[in-house]
């Protein structure tokens, strides 16, 4: 005998009815079949909405009943059964569906739904889909029999989730079978009844039970539970799109991992057939073909360390603690007791090794009761200051690593906590079997996605890392950040194991979003026609996505931008900034983000504010990181001075050759902060700071070059004014040609000072030969004292500003 369970998606319509006998009919060729049918998809809820509507008094229960009847009506009328099972299958509705409203009158009328009363209200649909299904295959197999549920399966009386009295249900089936050998038999799965015959259920997910018990009692050759996935997954492909089917899994795993919501088994299925060694494959209905997830006693050894990863939710920890509880026996009893008495299930259990805490975790809708009775419990330890009142946590849930292998191999766990820990997950509770096989942790409801996604991807996916960026600014530098982007993506999944994603590009206006990946060629058009936000909505949007590997990108000059660094690294978002405000600004600040960066595991990283894509800052640190000491630094660090400075040779206006610059995309957005030395001040402190030095702005000496007239009004009246002082810049430009030297805009940094300021630079010094835009660091270190380390090369441009960014990124994702 096979038994064959047909979950509620497989019998939801006429044609997926048909697909599931034509699987049944497909297993006849081996001997006889059960075919455990569930309600047709979406009818038991249907139902108990019903029910409440009428014990509300609320008449919408006849509308729901309407459109359930007919629903039914239609599958059977599309099922094309020959006149007379037709007439039957008609028959079989109509009537039940009047006994529903009945059921449901009376429930109005006493404006009262008991838990007897919504059983048998609701087995009308298993009853209801088996005969429609048995009568559609009996037309293509004679020697079928309907078995109503309720004769086969006894149980206690406990309506909603009852017990199978497993001796009594054996007996039944096997009489029953005596009556019909050689038959196949179609069941209502779900439904049973206890000792007086009223009408019982299995819990939620009990048709995967009812076959369970089935099997069992038949001793039968396997069971296949026929569903709309394609075996047990490694994860929930709701949450995770790289799941992927577990071919063969081991009795304990599958129990494991279906306790801790892997919703394709109901967890009590496994114990019936594991204690007889009957196996258990999984299969989709729809892909019927599919090798499914097979369940045995000794799967073959897993290529992985871990098989699956779930995750149960709507859970509350409840905590007991106080002094009084340490080196006293008899508190975890009276807890378990306490709870036992108010039918409370505990899904989790940890103590610390000092006894003074107990923490177990139960549905969220079991907190309330369990709280009242354990304050009882307790109530004359918490009046003496013993123990404290019971601290419930709320709005968390389980994650869980389930594998056979696991206690074969060390640092599963550490893989684990790193995985979760780099992406900002916080880990509330843990628990682990001596067996194990599973490893829970409990955290925050919110994070649950992301963890599952980050395991997945640690566990199962160790070539593969998905980034996620968030992009703001997509201007000048920006552009050709995306462009460089939409590029590289091949190359960087290919080589480097990095899908990267771009999930959002705003600008001071719009902001286009797509968790799933932005199309990087068609963006400019999208993004003009997205809805407005503003930044602090764009903060909001990145930290409520709470996506792993999260990094948020600023292309801007905003110093308003540099305000939500410190949210977003609180959040382990990790930050690439080309803005520079944020690391000139008060020390405090910038000190604070380096700590945030540390603390939450998520780096912060700004490259770009020195030297476009050069590894000014980089070198630095590696420098410091090896124990260096920097003493000194001398550097060209301005792009745009020096662009303007090598093409200024008096022989057309100084504020020609600065328009020049703006226009090719060497200078800021305000070509001011150039040319009044603001920009490579920053740029000092920022190394100053990345040396060591406790610095701020105002220590920095700004040596200007510009007619105080010419820093006056806007961005016009600036080009108006150096124009009106052309002879002063003639003058600059004739001292230093005149004494064989070079203008050079320098910044220095000696012994805890700094400054910036033009500089005639003489041939043979190593600024002297700086060209076009390019910019050129030295660094005088305990290691490089008289011939220093030098960084040298282009400085500015969008091209190469875009790729020192890019570089921020892959290092950030790679961290």
């Amino acid at each position: 005998m096979q038994v064959l369970k047909f979950g509620g998606t497989s019998v939801a319509s006429a044609e997926n009815i048909a697909k599931s006998c034509d699987i049944g009919l497909r297993a006849l060729e081996n001997g006889p079949v059960v075919m455990v049918v569930s309600a047709l998809g979406g009818t038991t809820d249907a139902l108990i909405k019903a029910g409440r509507a009428a014990a509300e008094g609320n008449l919408a229960y006849q509308d729901i009943l309407q459109e359930l009847e007919q629903r039914h009506l239609t599958a059977a009328e599309e099922l094309q059964l020959p006149p007379a099972p037709l007439d039957t299958a008609t028959a079989v509705i109509t009537d039940g569906f009047l006994e529903l409203h009945r059921l449901c009158d009376g429930i109005a009328s006493l404006q009262e739904l008991s838990s007897r009363t919504l059983d048998r209200l609701v087995s009308y649909g298993e009853l209801l889909s088996s005969q429609l299904v048995e009568l559609h295959f009996h037309s293509f197999w004679l020697d079928t029999a309907w078995a109503d549920a309720r004769q086969l399966i006894r149980t206690n009386s406990r309506f909603g989730n009852a017990e199978v009295d497993i001796a009594t249900t054996s007996r039944l089936v096997k009489e029953f079978q005596a009556l019909h050998p050689g038959d196949s038999w179609i069941v209502p799965g779900f439904i049973a009844a206890d000792a007086h015959g009223n009408t019982t259920t299995l819990g939620r997910g009990g048709s995967d039970y009812t076959a369970a018990l089935l099997a069992a009692a038949l001793d039968a050759e396997k069971l296949e539970i026929w569903t709309d996935v394609s075996g047990m997954m490694t994860a929930d492909p709701r949450l995770v799109r790289s799941a992927r089917p577990i071919a063969r899994i081991s009795y304990q795993e599958a129990m494991e991992l279906s306790h801790f919501g892997a919703k394709v088994l109901y967890p009590p299925t496994i114990q019936p057939v594991m204690k007889r060694g009957i196996p258990l494959w999984i299969k989709n209905t729809f892909a019927p073909d599919d090798y499914g997830t097979l369940v045995e006693v000794a799967p073959p050894r897993a290529a992985t360390v871990v098989q699956g990863i779930s995750s149960i939710g709507n859970l509350t920890l409840l905590n007991l603690e106080g002094s009084g509880m340490v080196g006293i026996p008899g508190f975890s009893k009276r807890l378990f007791e306490a709870l036992a008495r108010e039918r409370i299930n505990v899904i989790l259990i940890t103590q610390s090794s000092s006894e003074h805490s107990i923490c177990v975790g139960v549905n969220a809708q079991d907190a309330a009761p369990a709280q009242v009775a354990v304050d009882e419990e307790f109530a004359t330890e918490i009046a003496a200051g013993r123990i404290e009142p019971l601290r419930p946590e709320r709005d968390l849930a389980i994650v869980a690593l389930v594998g056979e292998n696991m206690k074969d191999h060390p640092g599963i766990s550490g893989k684990l906590f790193g995985a979760l820990g780099q992406n900002g997950v916080n880990i509330r509770a843990i628990a682990q079997g001596a067996s194990e096989k599973n490893i829970s942790t409990v955290i925050r409801a919110q994070d649950v996605r992301k963890a599952i996604n980050v395991l997945h991807e640690a566990f199962f996916e160790a070539t593969k890392k998905q980034v996620n960026l968030f992009i703001l600014g997509p201007g000048n530098v920006g552009s050709k950040l995306l462009e460089q982007l939409a590029r590289q993506q091949p190359h960087l999944l290919e080589k480097l194991g990095l899908q990267v994603r771009v999930v959002a590009i705003a600008n001071s206006r719009h902001c286009l979003v797509d968790e799933n990946g932005l199309d990087l060629t068609a963006w400019p058009e999208e993004l003009a026609q997205a809805s407005a936000q503003t930044l602090a909505e764009f903060k909001e949007l990145i930290i409520s996505r709470n996506l792993r590997n999260s990094i948020f990108v600023d292309v801007t000059a905003n110093p308003a931008t540099a305000d939500i660094y410190a949210d977003l690294l609180a959040k382990s978002v990790a930050v690439v900034a080309c803005n520079k405000v944020a690391a000139s600004s008060d020390y405090a600040h910038y000190a604070q983000l380096k700590s945030l960066s540390k603390e939450f595991n998520a780096s912060y990283l700004f490259e770009t504010n020195v030297g476009a894509a050069l590894p000014v800052i980089g070198t630095l640190n590696d420098l410091t990181r090896s124990g260096d000491v920097v003493r000194r630094m001398e550097a060209v660090l301005s792009g745009t001075l020096n662009f303007v400075f090598n093409n200024y040779d008096g022989s057309r206006p100084f504020a020609e050759v600065v328009r020049q610059a703006q226009a090719e995309g060497y200078t800021e957005p305000d070509p001011r902060l150039d040319l009044s030395g603001t920009d490579v001040a920053r740029k000092i402190l920022i190394l100053a700071r990345e040396a060591g030095e406790v610095m701020e702005m105002a220590d920095i000496k700004i040596e200007g070059f510009l007619p105080p007239a010419c820093l006056e009004g806007d961005v016009e009246a600036f080009y108006a004014q150096m124009a009106a002082h052309e002879a002063h810049f003639k003058a600059l430009y004739d001292a230093a040609t005149s004494a064989g030297k070079r203008l050079k805009f320098v910044a220095r940094y000696a012994d805890g000072h700094a400054a910036v300021g033009l500089q005639q630079i003489a041939s043979g010094h190593d600024l002297y030969d700086l060209r076009g835009k390019d910019n050129v660091v030295l660094f005088y270190t305990d290691r490089y004292v008289e011939q220093p380390l030098v960084v040298k090369g282009a400085g500015a441009g969008a091209e190469v500003t875009a790729s020192g960014v890019f570089a921020d990124i892959i290092r950030a994702a790679r961290l």
